[in-house]
């Protein structure tokens, strides 16, 4: 299943305010499953019929999404229910029933709560020694369901044994990070006093109050301290999110499985997943404008946007918790121990309205503020295209100017039209191809997709009119799209950086320049291989006859298949890259390849095109290039290091119940970083001094900024000019720019190896020099 509306956690998630649900009218959610089944019959790819074959993928697929470790299920109940519904699931909905989905959920939650009371009484009674051979499986979705309660309850001991073992080791790790903490600050406050006097017996007051400041605090009654407490915690906080489900949710399970019976990309949306699907597509929303983020059981304001309406309000500050929240003059809603959606929800409203909050405030806890804010628009800009001008080192030859830009998704206002990913990276480009940029990089790693139509138009900025995309329906007829510009508005030196989270869009636009021979792909082994076109189907719309359809949802639903032009499918294989960097994202299980029921991969026949550059690229120069620095350049040895220990470990599939074992294996993962990062900073340093601050020039652009007439240097760049929002700041005082910091020349490797690309990308294609001297080799 490609989601999973459960969590063993509930705390630590985080949302964007948005705007308010209108109460629930009363749907006839029977009719709505009914409608979804018709739906998908008729508009999906395959035009598969809803029957018995279908009925036994939805009854898998829901007690997978509800149970997807197998451990609440017995195999006594899974029985049970294929006797039942295995192949009448359909006929119940077709009739309008979804009697089963109601029953099925409440035997789970009758299975969560008699868990939670075996925990209770093991937790009590039990003595787990953590000292046994035994071993424990970690990915459980395609292991066997306990036969009976006897055999489930041993697994359970399992569980449990694993669950505290793991808080165990997460309290060393704490105590030593604190400790490490505690001996720094009190360094650092040594210092200082040896600063002002000269006296290091001055300091010493100060080093004993910094230690002190740092002990543990005194125990919460409220909040869970020893590992048994923490462990039931969990659990119970699972129930209470099963509790907090209504009928509404409970069908947006079902439907979901049913939709992914058909592939994994068909979905049910409810009313506030398609309101959330939308802001994603837009980067705006409707709101107070605040990052909310669960703290023991309490919404904490984690982050709030700039310029929203809640930071002009003022009143509302980060840290703040929320323990009510109430519609215009309405009574406060209790929200403490509610799920965080729930509250998001709460927030909600229609551009004008009143939200009335109230907080503790983050600088006096103890006391209660109500807060008003008028509900306004919010600009997203964390996720819009962004963009860097890298200038390289004297000490990697001749100065390389590099434009790069950053893409997350490719979003667009389908209503109004306001949005475009295209607009926004063409202004960046505009300035980038002012500084005179001797080549371009499209960052699309994590890039999952989104719109087609802007897909289409940003190939266009870099080739001239030609088809980009072909796509097959489900009888077999091809259509195809082009982009319609005459002329490429950039037509230099392009690499496309692309990953296994590259999806989609991603995969359309990156295929196409790879198909016109019009940019050098690099990355992952493959981007993800979604090669399938949804389009979203208001169910109401299949339900004219029917009342109390306002929350009826949305069906996205798998209507064709892409094609690249030269005429083979996405789907399944994604994008091979011309150049393959080592990644551990090869060995994890992420791509189209990992989901159930994707769609076969096949080919149609090509479009006719004219490759944009005649000559083929020099790619086995390219890769021996490649090949020898990458031998030698130990991050990324690094990365084929822990990608094989990565490997063995899913292979092996088990963890040990012994914390002698665990401590161990912690022992020696925690060595081994520790010697690498040891090793990276002596390169870092040993570069440092060879450079003298001849580092690379990198400038920042943002939305905001490209029309300025200064560039903005990386280093005079906020996070908050980056992200549009005010962050609460990081426990440990890291950020991004000090993690790059710990990097030779201030970028990560895959960033680095780029730049080492393209500079050969040019040295082989163009007249201009580019490499340095023999003496002068680039320092990895």
């Amino acid at each position: 299943m490609t989601r999973n509306p459960l969590s063993f956690m509930a705390a630590g998630v985080a949302a964007i305010s948005l705007a308010f649900t209108p109460a629930r009218s009363e749907t006839n959610y029977g009719q709505v499953a009914m409608h979804v089944a018709y739906m998908l019959q008729s508009q999906h790819y395959s035009h598969q019929d809803f029957d018995d074959a279908i009925s036994a993928k939805l009854l898998q697929n829901y007690l997978n999404m509800l149970d997807f470790r197998h451990v609440f299920f017995t195999q006594e109940d899974v029985d049970s229910f294929k006797s039942k519904y295995d192949t009448t699931l359909d006929d119940h909905v077709l009739m309008r029933n979804i009697s089963p989905a109601i029953e099925i959920y409440d035997v789970y939650k009758k299975r969560v709560k008699e868990r939670i009371e075996f925990t209770k009484k093991s937790l009590k009674n039990h003595k787990f020694t953590f000292d046994s051979s035994r071993t424990i499986e970690l990915k459980r979705d395609k292991a066997p369901y306990p036969k009976n309660k006897a055999e489930q309850d041993k697994l359970w001991l399992d569980i449990l044994e694993d669950n505290l073992l793991q808080e165990k080791l997460s309290d060393e790790a704490k105590a030593e990070d604190a400790k490490k903490k505690a001996e720094k600050a009190a360094e650092k406050a040594q210092k200082e006093v040896e600063g002002k006097d000269g006296s290091a017996d001055a300091a010493k007051p100060s080093a004993d109050k910094t230690v002190a400041k740092n002990e543990t605090p005194a125990k919460d009654a409220e909040k869970p301290t020893t590992p048994e407490e923490r462990v039931l915690k969990d659990y119970e906080r699972l129930l209470e999110s099963i509790e907090e489900n209504d009928q509404e949710d409970v069908v947006d399970f079902f439907l979901s499985s049913l939709s992914a019976a058909y592939d994994p990309h068909t979905e049910y949306m409810s009313v506030n997943e398609t309101e959330n699907f939308n802001i994603q597509m837009k980067h705006k929303l409707v709101g107070i404008g605040a990052l909310l983020g669960l703290v023991d059981d309490v919404a904490q304001i984690q982050g709030i946007v700039v310029g929203g309406p809640a930071d002009k309000q003022g009143e509302l500050k980060l840290n703040d918790k929320v323990t009510g929240v109430a519609q215009g003059d309405a009574d406060f809603v209790e929200t403490k121990y509610m799920k965080l959606q729930k509250i998001v929800d709460m927030i909600r409203g229609d551009d004008g309205s009143i939200v009335r909050l109230r907080v503790n405030p983050a600088d006096a806890p103890s006391t209660t503020k109500i807060i008003t804010i008028i509900r306004g628009a919010v600009e997203l800009k964390e996720k819009l295209a962004n963009a860097e001008l890298l200038i390289t080192p004297s000490e990697m030859g001749p100065p390389l100017k590099m434009g790069w830009i950053n893409l997350s998704s490719f979003y667009a206002d389908m209503e109004d039209g306001t949005v475009s990913t295209t607009d926004d990276v063409q202004r960046l480009l505009t300035r980038l191809m002012k500084e005179k940029i001797d080549g371009l990089v499209l960052d699309l790693r994590g890039n999952g997709g989104g719109s087609l139509e802007e897909a289409i138009r940003l190939t266009g900025l870099f080739v001239p009119a030609g088809p980009v995309v072909q796509a097959k329906d489900w009888r077999g007829n091809i259509s195809w799209r082009e982009c319609e510009t005459p002329k490429a508005f950039y037509d230099g030196p392009m690499i496309v950086l692309t990953d296994k989270t590259s999806a989609s869009a991603s995969e359309i636009l990156a295929a196409a320049l790879q198909d016109y021979r019009r940019a050098l792909i690099v990355g992952d082994k493959s981007t993800f291989g979604k090669g399938t076109v949804q389009t979203i189907l208001p169910v109401e719309r299949f339900m004219p006859f029917f009342a109390n359809k306002e929350r009826a949802g949305n069906l996205k639903v798998t209507i064709q298949k892409f094609y690249r032009i030269a005429g083979g499918s996405t789907q399944l294989k994604g994008v091979e890259p011309d150049l393959v960097l080592p990644s551990i994202r090869d060995v994890l299980d992420i791509g189209e390849g990992s989901a159930d029921n994707p769609l076969p991969y096949d080919t149609i026949p090509a479009r006719r095109y004219s490759l944009v550059n005649e000559k083929p690229y020099p790619l086995d120069e390219l890769r021996n290039r490649l090949t020898s620095r990458l031998a030698n350049n130990p991050e990324f040895q690094y990365v084929l290091d822990e990608s094989q220990r990565l490997k063995e470990r899913i292979d092996r599939n088990v963890a040990s119940l012994s914390l002698a074992e665990r401590q161990k294996e912690t022992a020696e993962t925690k060595a081994r970083r520790e010697k690498q990062e040891a090793e990276r900073a002596e390169r870092v340093k040993a570069l440092n001094e060879k450079l003298q601050d001849d580092g690379f020039k990198v400038y920042h652009l943002t939305l905001d900024n490209v029309d300025a007439a200064e560039l903005v240097p990386e280093s005079a760049f906020t996070r908050e000019q980056s992200t549009g929002m005010k962050m609460a700041a990081k426990e440990d005082g890291e950020d991004a720019a000090s993690e790059l910091a710990k990097f030779p020349y201030g970028l990560e490797p895959m960033k680095l190896e780029a730049v080492n690309i393209m500079r050969d990308f040019l040295d082989l294609t163009t007249k201009r020099p580019t490499t340095a001297k023999a003496e002068d080799k680039t320092a990895n």
